[in-house]
């Protein structure tokens, strides 16, 4: 499945063939760490879960998904609420890897950054992995690990609970966070229907955002469609979009949704996203405080070394000389 390379920090796909519903349950494995928060995890398992539920397996048959909590040695994790979670240990019996890996913060995630033991695994499973997720500080085991090869399982980060941000807001985007990056998994695995059922269930009033239905009897003109396909990319824009994603919401085949966007915005759709990625930065730039790594998190350009990239190349200035120079000129 060809995705869009959208100026994002590492985060690209795996052209990995469709498992079969029904022949073997995809793995899902959750990595805890202490101090985790809760909402989170407990969102992917939620959305995982439910999706098994509404499937429709029937007796003897696998269900969609296996859901996995992991640590380091295994036993009860506790969470930053004190809730504890059972876990299994990291080990030999995982080194086949797994569909999707979330990757959870929390203090013990510092303070596993330089095990070897757990690096090493780490290093195994990833090019054996579909997709990996970082929540929160989970991003620092990951990085502490590296790629272990070229074609190593795709990265998202999601800032989760960085101690920077209120903690109201830290979990309310970590929980959102969390059930986009499930629902894009199930939507691609058993479609756009049952994915939007989910939230219905899970997120109740954020199905039509994220996982729009493709319009159905022709009743949209193909301008309409684009532009409904526009606003999903707008809505979606601090996510990885691909080519395949935003065809399926103008219910196009890749090949013409390309050719159509074209002719109807003028732009690829690479390009517009990258525009509205921009746009949403230097908003953040000249209306807000926040730090240009967090700016670049929150817009879907990765982080602040590739937004600043990305502003050179197309304002030839930094992001900080655009907030000082658009200040300036407010206060003109």
């Amino acid at each position: 499945m060809p995705h869009m390379h959208l100026d994002t920090a590492r985060i690209t796909w795996l052209h990995t063939p469709t498992l079969n519903v029904r022949s073997a349950a995809r793995r899902i494995g959750v990595l805890l760490f202490d101090g985790f928060w809760l909402l989170g995890p407990g969102t992917v398992v939620e959305m995982f879960q439910t999706a098994n539920e509404l499937s429709g397996s029937r007796a003897g048959e696998e269900p969609p998904y296996e859901v996995q909590f992991l640590s380091l040695d295994g036993g009860s994790v506790a969470s930053s609420s004190s809730a504890r979670i059972w876990t299994d240990r990291i080990d030999a019996r995982y080194s086949n890897g797994f569909d999707v890996l979330f990757i959870a913060g929390g203090y013990g995630a510092q303070e596993a950054v330089g095990d070897e033991r757990l690096l090493s695994w780490l290093r195994a499973v990833q090019s054996r992995t579909r997709a990996i997720e970082t929540i929160g500080e989970g991003r620092l085991v990951l990085e502490a690990a590296a790629p272990a090869e070229p074609d190593a399982a795709p990265i998202n980060r999601y800032p989760g609970n960085l101690a920077a941000e209120a903690a109201f807001s830290s979990a309310a985007n970590d929980r959102n966070d969390c059930a986009r990056s499930a629902l894009m998994f199930i939507k691609r695995d058993l479609g756009a229907e049952l994915a939007r059922s989910v939230a219905d269930r899970v997120m109740p009033g954020m199905a039509a955002t994220w996982v729009p239905l493709p319009a159905e009897g022709g009743t949209l003109s193909v301008a309409e469609k684009i532009r409904a396909a526009a606003r999903w990319m707008e809505a979606n824009c601090d996510r990885p979009v691909s080519v395949a994603d935003a065809a399926q919401v103008a219910a196009m085949s890749e090949r013409n949704f390309l050719r159509r966007f074209k002719h109807e915005m003028q732009v690829t759709p690479s390009d517009y996203l990258l525009q509205v990625r921009l746009r949403i930065a230097c908003n953040f730039l000249t209306e807000t405080e926040l730090p240009v790594d967090k700016i670049a998190r929150r817009s879907g350009t990765g982080n602040g070394d590739r937004l600043a990239k990305i502003f050179r190349k197309r304002m030839a200035l930094s992001p900080t000389e655009y907030r000082a120079r658009s200040r300036v000129a407010t206060e003109a």
